[in-house]
């Protein structure tokens, strides 16, 4: 038994951080569910863009679409949505396995709409309807935006995985959309039990930000240590909210918790340990997505115990520390939140742009 197989008995599930077709087309896939317990997969914009525009597997497809689509949107996501019911497919005994609680692959809406509420609900109707799988999730950016699609998305069954989250105070209003959605959802009839949601913390591009001005602040001891702080303290959000009186009206009902979920889990510093986003941070109702390098590198030499609820004064006390070295998290966590959307449109239109030129090649 391997690190990774290990991870499942402290209530933490890996997913994998990637999406193409030679990795279902391989058999690697299926033997990451097989040998290492992998629970889930997760794509996004960036992810289909790699996929895309650096191998020949979509060409085909982009010259059979582009006879009768024009629009390079539509094709991208009628070869999306076709990759993601073929790996929910694939994950679906793991999903019956677990009861639902697990084997979930995630379908990003169009980054173009993640300031744009009423075209967020309306795309993400749309993506459900078209996938058909129960367990599929539809992910909608945790922007201001993006809270009242959350809440309705949730209301009419679908389920949902919010990405882009950084901050402690969205998080927060995140429960709140859950938990309204969910009660929205009671209070027309419908069950609630087969209603799914995760909220996805990116973590590495806190301490991207973050590290340089504590070096000017010779902060060196919060050197890499903030987005795990921020990671527990959001645990810690968690355990109130499922706590809480509210909540547990909803899970007498037969919801499912909203599990936190760990992204951006690569260390972007080379001095960083390669599980540095990992080994802090497992614990019951968790997730940690993770590229394939991470995965490799935890099944090498990961440890496993029960960790996201140790330290918590210390992680507290990081964050103090922050805030009297006059850097304002909530205001860093928004830019985080800015600069991730603008990336992800720079991938989508580049992904657009790819799909162009193999169209103009095939013409």
């Amino acid at each position: 038994m391997n690190p990774l197989n290990k991870i499942q008995q402290h209530g933490q599930s890996i997913w994998l951080d990637l999406l193409d077709r030679n990795i279902m087309d391989s058999g690697k896939l299926q033997s990451l569910i097989d040998d290492d317990d992998l629970r889930g997969l997760t794509s996004n914009p960036s992810i289909f863009e790699k996929a895309i525009s650096g191998s020949a597997d979509y060409d085909d497809d982009i010259a059979k679409l582009s006879k009768n689509e024009d629009n390079n949107s539509a094709i991208f996501f009628d070869m999306a949505i076709a990759d993601i019911q073929r790996a929910a497919d694939i994950f679906k005994p793991v999903f019956d396995k677990t009861e639902g609680k697990d084997g979930f692959v995630s379908l990003e809406v169009s980054p173009y709409l993640a300031l744009d509420t009423d075209g967020t609900i309306e795309q993400a109707r749309e993506l459900w309807k078209k996938v058909n799988r129960k367990n599929v999730m539809i992910k909608i950016p945790g922007t201001k935006q993006g809270l009242p699609a959350i809440r309705e998305c949730l209301r009419e069954g679908i389920n949902i995985n919010v990405t882009l989250l950084f901050g402690l105070p969205r998080y927060r209003e995140i429960t709140e959309a859950f938990m309204g959605g969910l009660e929205d959802r009671l209070k027309e009839g419908h069950s609630i039990k087969d209603v799914a949601s995760v909220a996805s913390f990116f973590l590495s591009r806190i301490d991207v930000m973050v590290d340089p001005m504590l070096k000017e602040k010779n902060a060196n001891h919060l050197v890499g240590e903030i987005a795990i702080a921020s990671a527990k303290k959001a645990y810690q959000i968690y355990l109130d909210m499922i706590a809480s009186d509210r909540y547990k009206k909803l899970a007498a009902k037969g919801a499912q918790t909203q599990r936190v979920l760990w992204a951006s889990t690569s260390a972007k510093d080379p001095s960083f340990s390669d599980v540095k986003y990992v080994e802090p941070l497992i614990g019951k109702d968790t997730i940690n997505t993770l590229p394939m390098e991470t995965i490799d590198a935890f099944r090498d030499h990961g440890k496993v115990a029960d960790t996201i609820s140790k330290d918590i004064d210390t992680s507290n006390k990081a964050l103090d520390d922050l805030k009297n070295l006059g850097i304002d998290i909530d205001t860093i966590t928004q830019r985080l939140e800015n600069e991730g959307i603008e990336k992800f449109n720079k991938a989508y239109e580049q992904l657009l742009k790819s799909i162009a030129d193999q169209k103009r090649k095939k013409s």
